[in-house]
Formats: structure tokens, sequence, C-alpha cells
């Protein structure tokens, strides 16, 4: 199974399909921080730095699946919802151009959920009606970390298959959901210090409400835009972007040394990465908006095995 992959991130979706046995031929990624660590994950022999717009589809090798993982920001609840108004919300349609040249026979997409109700359903009906119009036989389904990966964190997101053997799309079934058997300190260990710069000491203007708030110690919190949150979260709230941007934005927990940030490698935990992955140097911002904008591995897995059952 020959796989390329569209704004491939460091390469999640990559890494998923991996795991099923298939052979990823070909991936473009225009992030310069987010191609450093595709790089060290993968090597540098397929990747393709730059922007899509810009890349010849000619040159693209032949692929068996497209898989796309592509700017959720102008759909999410949590921007301005502009979508194809969005110069990112329009990179769906440099997904057609590669699609219209190549002719992948199984296609996979993922976005945030609200993809469905962004604009009345009509933003989805567009991404719907055109890959009809291609040939295309279509399914989709929200998954989430917590529902189908075993994984405590709240993360839900559609994921779009299409085939174009219609025999193929009615065969394929997206996975069932599992229970949740893991908890929150089961992926992060709170008996391992981290550096000290991810602790809040109480000169911190949130300390002292952390330290009041936080009486759970098998739970977890964060910061919203009201301050500290009163909400204790037994299940991991959603690991955004933003945490690039707003370092109080990363989740917090209490371990046996203080009250600390999660660290780039706990958030690499909960999306399901394995535990001797290591980022490259690059700054500390860029990991946490690279954590924020992949995809929880163990769901794609589950995803990939069923395309591959199908198409091997």
């Amino acid at each position: 199974m020959r796989v390329g992959s569209m704004f491939a991130g460091i390469g999640g979706i990559c890494l998923a399909f991996k795991y099923v046995k298939a052979e990823v031929v070909w991936a473009n990624e225009q992030d310069y921080y987010a191609c450093k660590t595709y790089r060290h994950i993968f090597g540098t022999r397929y990747l393709t730095e730059g922007d899509i717009c810009l890349v010849d589809e000619k040159e693209i090798p032949d692929v068996d699946v497209l898989t796309a993982g592509f700017p959720c920001q102008p759909f999410s609840i949590m921007g301005k919802q502009k979508g194809f108004a969005d110069p990112r919300g329009t990179m769906f349609f440099e997904i057609l151009r590669v699609i219209d040249w190549k002719r992948p026979g199984v296609i996979l997409l993922e976005n945030v959920k609200n993809l469905v109700k962004h604009d009345n359903g009509r933003t989805f009906a567009t991404i719907y009606n055109t890959l009809v119009e291609r040939g295309y036989y279509i399914k989709h389904s929200i998954m989430g970390p917590n529902t189908h990966g075993n994984i405590p964190q709240y993360r839900d997101r559609i994921f779009i298959v299409a085939f174009l053997d219609r025999r193929k799309m009615e065969k394929f079934a997206f996975p069932e959901r599992i229970p949740l058997s893991r908890t929150i300190n089961d992926v992060i260990l709170r008996t391992d210090e981290a550096d000290e710069m991810y602790y809040y000491d109480k000169k911190n203007r949130y300390y002292k409400n952390l330290n009041a708030r936080m009486t759970d110690n098998n739970a977890i919190y964060r910061i919203d835009d009201s301050g500290v949150a009163m909400k204790a979260w037994q299940i991991c709230p959603t690991l955004k972007a933003n945490m690039g941007t707003y370092h109080d934005r990363v989740p917090i927990i209490r371990d046996i040394y203080g009250i600390r940030k999660l660290t780039p490698d706990n958030c690499l935990s909960l999306q399901g990465f394995p535990r001797n992955f290591r980022f490259p140097d690059i700054p500390l911002n860029e990991k946490y908006k690279q954590l924020g904008n992949t995809v929880c591995v163990p769901v794609v897995v589950r995803i990939a095995r069923e395309i591959n059952s199908l198409i091997s």
C-alpha cells in the first residue's frame, strides 16, 4: 500500500500507516519546524517542504492512498469559522487538484468535527459533492482518542474515507468504539520530575488559584479565558495548537514535586506517539504548536488497518 500525505505536519498520519506496513512514498508540509520534526522521525527521502500551491502535481508519485489532515482553523468553533473564505480553508481545493491528477483509489481526510456543521452544513456538502462528482464513494465518522484509541484525551475529529471502488466502500467499516481503560496516570508518570521551567512557582499570578483548586491529584486542570477553570478533568482536554502561543493554555497537573504544565513528552504520549520518541532541537513553542496540530496516532492506525485489509 503506497501512501501520499498532504499537510503532513509532524507525520502522525504517516506513522499510523507505517504501523500497518504501508509504504509512505511522498509527503508535503510547508512549516519549517514541522518539517524538521518530520525528518527527525522518518528521514529526508520523500518529504517535499514548501507551499502545496507551488508543488507540481506531475512530480508526485503514484499512490494507492492519499491522506490529508488539511488546515482545521477555518472550521473550528475556537476560531472565526471563515471556512472557504479563509485562505487556509481553500487548501481543500489543492487536495482536489492532486486527486484529479493522481486518481488515488482511496482518500482519507481528517478535520475538526465542526466541519459537518460549519456554515449550516454547506461546507461539508461541498466537500462531499466534489468528491462524488469525481467518482468517489464516501463514508465518514467522528472518532476520538478516548472513544476509539484507548487514550485519555478529548479530541473528536471527523474522518472522511472515499473509495473509487464502490464494492470496497461498501465493505469498509469505521472501527467500533472501545472502552477507555487507561487513565491520565497511566500515560503521565507523576513520579517523574520535569524540568523546573514547567513548574508554577509562588510568584506566578495563577499559583494561588491553582493551588486552591487542584485538590484531585489524579485529575488534570487548565487555564481558560476566565482564568483557572473550575472543572477538574479526568480525561485530558483537547491539546490545541495555541499551546505554542500561550504557554499557560497547556493542561496542568500536580505531581509529587509541585504544580506544572504537561511537558511535550507528556503531550506526545497523549497523542499516542511511542514513548521513545523525542523532538529534535526546536523551540518549545513550536513543539507545543505541533502537538496541537497532529493527530492521535492509535485512532488513525485502526482506520489504516481497515483500509489496508481492503486494498492489500
